[in-house]
Order: structure tokens, then C-alpha cells, then sequence
């Protein structure tokens, strides 16, 4: 591992992780290093994010730096670790070593939180991620003055929120609700497979907050595989103890609509704007039994106990 220090006005200094540089062989061959490999690149994002974020209109040094590592060496063919056999309850990271700006999102969401705790996170994958796009007037009318944290990435599986759960500095957090909508991306598992991937994430819940109260939601109907997840849902139903664990059904409320179902986009998968906003009507009267509405306390987010 390369690791370059970037001085001079008008920057401060400060480390940037050199991506490009980095054996991809050791990488394949060494679990160990993959972790270190990673925590390195989320620290250097970090750092670069929020150096941006005090200098906004100065450019940054650093990511020029990381970009030219590649031009100051010869081209060479760009290589991809092999994806492994999907294992839904086994935290892999595979797919953030062969892209790791798909977790840009994840942790400017996570950092967002360094001086305060969030009340109610969401964990999910794109259709959670997709809160803060397609869904944000609704995010931002019902769940942001909530203090709701956004743990959604999108094109994940079941075995990768496993891994940020693991790996990610989230224990720290003291949420009262955890809203988690997972498993539509788990395409080459069966339903028992998906589900207990499902069923792993709401224990690692439950061991980095004990005694949250979980919010699960079925699996939203699709065209690509709804025969699958439909299966799925109808195990994902049993997890539910009416107390601790909520099992939300959400497919009744999404009839089909022409080749499409009520909710969801074209591609018959993500949600609408009108589609959060179904989501949001009936999510919400669940979270105010543990999460005061906004007309019931005039509190912003608490902030870390001392």
C-alpha cells in the first residue's frame, strides 16, 4: 500500500489513499488484508469529505492526487476479484473491493451522525437508499425531523449489510426503531436462503441495540423474481413477535397495475415518489409507538450520551 502526504496552502495536511496502487493479488489471497484494505479507503473518504466540506470552493488536492496515481503509471488492465457463491448469512465485501464509491453514500449518511444519535435507522438496499432520491420530499417531510439515518446500499444483498453492520462505526448509535427492508437482491438463493440472511441481520440488530424495536418489511412485489420473494415473505412473516420484531406487509397494498404493480416505476423493482409516500402512510403509525410524532415533542435528535 502506497500512502502519499499532501501539504501546502490551501490545503492542511492530511493522507489520501492511493487506490490503484494496491495489489489486487494480496487482496484476493488475504481476507485480512481486504478488511484493512477498506477501513483504509473509508478513513481516507473521510477525511477528504470533510476537508471538502470546510473549503468548499477550493479544489481538492487529494482526489487529484488518488486520480493521477494511475496516470504516473503505465495503463495496465483494470482486474476484478471474483464474486463468491452467494452466501446470504456470510458478511462478504467482495463488491465494495471491486467498487468502493458504492459505499460514497453509506458513509456520508453515517457521518452525518457524528454529533448526534439517529432514532429509527433503515437498513436496507436500494429501495432503502432511494429514500434520499427519488423518495426525499417524503424522507424529508416525515422521517428526517425524526432523526432517521439512512444505512441503505444500493445493489446489496443480504451477506453485504452484514458486513457494514460489522465493519461500519454504528454501535455506537442508540436508535429506538430499525426499519429494514432486504432480500430482493438475493436473486440466486432460495427463499429459506434469503430468509435466514434476513433473519442474521435482524440479530445483528439486536446485538448492537438491545432491545430496539424492529420494524420488518416484506419484500415488495417485482417482475423479476416476485414468485421468489413472494415465497420469501411468507417465511419473513413468521420472524414477527408483534413486540419486538413488527412484521410490515407491505405487497397488499401494491395490486397490480397494467405490467406493473401500485408504487412502483416502469422497471416494476423500485418505488415511485408515489411509492414512498404508500410506504411512509403506513410505516409511520408503526414508528410513533416508539418514536414521538413531530407535533408530540418539539426535541431535535439527542445527541451522544456523555
Amino acid at each position: 500500500m502506497r500512502i502519499r502526504r499532501l501539504d501546502g496552502p490551501p490545503h492542511p495536511p492530511f493522507i489520501a489513499l492511493t487506490l490503484n496502487c494496491f495489489d489486487t493479488a494480496i487482496l484476493k489471497r488475504n481476507s485480512n488484508m481486504q478488511t484493512l484494505w477498506l477501513s483504509a479507503l473509508l478513513f481516507s473518504v473521510s477525511l477528504v469529505s470533510s476537508h471538502a466540506q470546510s473549503a468548499p470552493s477550493a479544489p481538492s488536492a487529494a482526489v487529484a492526487s488518488v486520480a493521477s496515481c494511475s496516470q504516473s503509471k503505465p495503463q495496465q488492465p483494470e482486474f476484478q476479484l471474483p464474486e463468491p457463491p452467494p452466501q446470504p448469512t456470510v458478511p462478504d465485501l467482495t463488491r465494495y473491493l471491486n467498487k468502493p464509491t458504492l459505499l460514497t453514500f453509506c458513509t456520508s449518511q453515517v457521518g452525518s451522525f457524528n454529533d448526534r444519535d439517529p432514532q429509527i435507522i433503515f437498513i436496507g438496499d436500494s429501495i432503502t437508499q432511494g429514500w434520499l432520491s427519488t423518495g426525499r420530499a417524503v424522507w424529508e417531510a416525515n422521517f428526517a425531523p425524526l432523526g432517521a439515518l439512512d444505512f441503505g446500499v444500493s445493489g446489496d444483498q443480504t451477506q453485504h449489510v452484514l458486513w457494514r453492520m460489522s465493519v461500519y462505526p454504528i454501535q455506537r448509535f442508540h436508535p429506538k426503531v430499525a426499519v429494514i427492508l432486504i432480500g430482493t437482491n438475493n436473486l440466486h438463493n432460495t427463499p429459506e436462503e434469503i430468509a435466514a440472511g434476513v433473519k442474521a441481520i435482524i440479530a445483528r440488530t439486536q446485538q448492537l441495540y438491545p432491545g430496539i424495536h424492529i420494524i420488518l418489511n416484506s419484500i415488495m412485489p417485482n417482475r423479476r423474481a416476485n414468485e421468489l420473494m413472494m415465497a420469501t415473505d411468507a417465511i419473513l412473516r413468521t420472524f414477527a413477535d408483534g413486540d419486538r420484531v413488527i412484521y410490515l406487509d407491505l405487497v397488499p397494498l401494491m395490486p397490480p397495475v397494467g405490467d406493473t404493480w401500485k408504487g412502483l416505476g416502469p422497471g416494476a423493482l423500485h418505488p415511485t415518489a408515489d411509492g414512498y409516500q404508500l410506504w411512509a402512510d403506513a410505516l409511520l403509525p408503526l414508528v410513533h409507538r416508539f418514536v414521538p410524532a413531530l407535533s408530540d415533542t418539539s426535541e431535535a435528535a439527542p445527541t451522544h450520551p456523555q
